[in-house]
């Protein structure tokens, strides 16, 4: 099946490790030429050599969405360009785990610049090169958090959700401009930060980190985590031209692990 993206221009954000680096991969490799963002310089520069190697187009930029001042040159740098992105990955790190009540008011701040406003920002700066082309993929990665919130979990289920809602907005605005915008949940993908979340968990309950990830896998109809290329399959699709008339959705990417309808 051609999916249209040879040529196609994608940044994408937290490129250096776990989703948004599988999804870089295989956008790659289906012929867009990708700029991989994240703060590790190390492993966006390795990431962009093996997919030169390739004979993919890639190259990467050094972002801190937590800096205000990285984020403002972004933005600017992005308006000024001549040309554009088409695809557009919003991915970001997962905050720390807490509870609500646990939370302080500095962290709920730090993490809605980190995961909200930024979104926000890039968003509007890449929206008038899609509009100018009339077409424009935008992919949210989030988590199955904004379905059922995880224990522990409160800054990401409450910003997460958020930027659902300001998703289904969006998409309703631009459909008619050829760009869609549509968001993918995560369930248990076999990344690191599913590591540190299984070891967190193992700490606080004073629980094996063996028994953790057994207790877990239990809850999986599939029986097992998934892998990070299986959840990259769903974004590339999503980016494609053959997911045209796909807007303002949520797909679930989780092995059954969500119950509801």
């Amino acid at each position: 099946m051609d999916l249209g993206l040879t040529g196609k221009k994608a940044l994408i954000f937290g490129a250096s490790t776990g989703l948004g680096r599988a999804i870089a991969i295989e956008l790659a490799m289906e012929g867009a030429q990708v700029t991989l963002c994240s703060r590790s310089e190390d492993k966006l520069a390795s990431l962009a050599e093996s997919l030169s190697e390739l004979g993919c187009s890639a190259n990467y930029l050094i972002v801190d969405l937590s800096s205000k001042e990285d984020r403002e040159k972004l933005v600017a740098n992005l308006k000024s360009a001549q040309d554009g992105y088409d695809i557009l990955i919003n991915n970001g790190g997962g905050p720390p785990p807490s509870t609500t009540s646990e939370t302080t008011t500095e962290q709920w701040i730090s993490s809605f610049n980190t995961m909200l406003l930024s979104t926000f920002e890039i968003t509007q700066a890449v929206l008038p090169h899609m509009r100018k082309n009339q077409w424009g993929r935008i992919i949210n990665v989030v988590s199955n958090g904004v379905i059922q919130p995880i224990p522990n979990l409160s800054i990401s289920n409450t910003l997460r959700a958020s930027v659902i809602g300001w998703a289904k907005t969006l998409s309703n605005e631009e459909a008619a401009n050829g760009i869609t915008v549509n968001s993918i949940l995560p369930g248990r993908i076999d990344t690191d930060r599913l590591k540190v979340l299984d070891a967190n968990k193992a700490a606080r309950t004073g629980a094996s980190v063996e028994s953790v990830t057994q207790a877990s896998l239990k809850t999986i109809p599939a029986g097992r985590y998934g892998k990070p290329d299986e959840f990259a399959a769903a974004a590339v699709f999503l980016a494609s031209d053959r997911a045209g008339y796909i807007t303002g959705s949520m797909m679930r990417v989780d092995g059954g692990l969500i119950k509801s309808v």
